[in-house]
């Protein structure tokens, strides 16, 4: 695969692979569950949302996700569907349950637990999807648990043989892969030049101690990324391309934070989109800090917003 930023590939397809489930979310502020009382429903699931985002954002967008075969997995359909995004990949699975988490609303990063079933249960991805796809997407999330990982993984060694983009969403939480560090999974996607976003509090977490911007940029330094995205909430973001140095955005100005669930999604949805037009990293960069922006002023999903041609 090439290490520029461009290729040729005629395709616009963004592929995202992972989980579609239900995000309980508290109805008011709470640092922790434990001061939890009356959960409001929403759709959620990482690459749902982002997936919701980039059709939000005028891209053509898959999502391949796994449902349980009940009232749940009839309202995620049903919202995706409303998103624009075609039910098409969206499995249904008889013997397990859909996914739930339970999310404690707050504006900073929020409390959950989630409650796995069918989510886990992504079967094998077509070829014939992956080769009509400009770029493939998944998260740490979803790649936690077999048999999705092994699918999403061949997947993703399909599309980098065929100059692919792919990109990874390091969501990494002890809590979903309870004894695995992630350290295997991490090295092999690494090895697909991918496009990676990891937040400040994925990399706490994925290395187990408190960590100053700098040492979690020391520690991302010679990694085989195409562009590392290192998000730092209210503080912004740094980033760079493969060989290029790093480089600090400042988060926009938000006048009123209504709720942080999601700004991570949209960032990368605002990313992805521009990424794909061919426009420069600096842009792509600019439009998702103004993309994330718009998610924190926002109650509810991007999807049911207005919609923006462009931003």
């Amino acid at each position: 695969m090439k290490d520029a930023l461009i290729n040729n590939t005629p395709a616009k397809t963004i592929l995202v692979i992972g989980e579609l489930l239900a995000d309980l979310i508290s109805e008011n502020n709470i640092e922790s569950l434990a001061f939890a009382s009356n959960f409001i429903i929403n759709q959620g699931g990482s690459p749902a949302n982002l997936s919701a985002n980039l059709k939000w954002l005028g891209n053509h967008t898959e999502l391949v996700s796994c449902v349980g075969e009940d009232g749940l997995g009839d309202y995620l359909i049903n919202e995706m569907e409303m998103a624009g995004l075609s039910p098409k990949y969206l499995q249904r699975i008889p013997k397990h349950q859909t996914s739930i988490v339970l999310v404690g609303k707050s504006t900073g990063t929020p409390d959950f637990i989630a409650y796995r079933h069918a989510d886990m249960h992504i079967g094998r991805i077509d070829d014939q999807l992956i080769e009509s796809s400009a770029l493939l997407h998944t998260t740490a999330f979803a790649l936690s648990k077999e048999p999705a990982k092994s699918h999403i993984l061949e997947a993703f060694a399909k599309a980098y043989r065929s100059g692919k983009y792919v990109s990874i969403d390091w969501n990494y939480s002890p809590a979903i892969w309870n004894d695995d560090n992630g350290r295997e999974v991490f090295d092999q996607i690494c090895g697909f030049k991918p496009l990676l976003k990891i937040s400040m509090d994925d990399m706490e977490r994925f290395l187990g101690r408190n960590l100053t911007v700098q040492e979690s940029i020391n520690a991302l330094n010679g990694l085989n990324a195409l562009v590392i995205c290192l998000t730092c909430g209210k503080d912004g973001v740094w980033y760079k391309t493969k060989n290029g140095p790093w480089t600090h955005k400042p988060a926009l100005t938000v006048p009123s934070v209504v709720n942080v669930t999601g700004a991570g999604d949209a960032f990368w949805a605002g990313f992805l989109s521009h990424f794909i037009q061919e426009k420069p990293i600096e842009k792509c960069i600019d439009h998702a800090l103004s993309i994330a922006r718009k998610k924190i002023e926002s109650a509810g999903t991007l999807y049911k917003t207005e919609h923006i041609a462009k931003i």
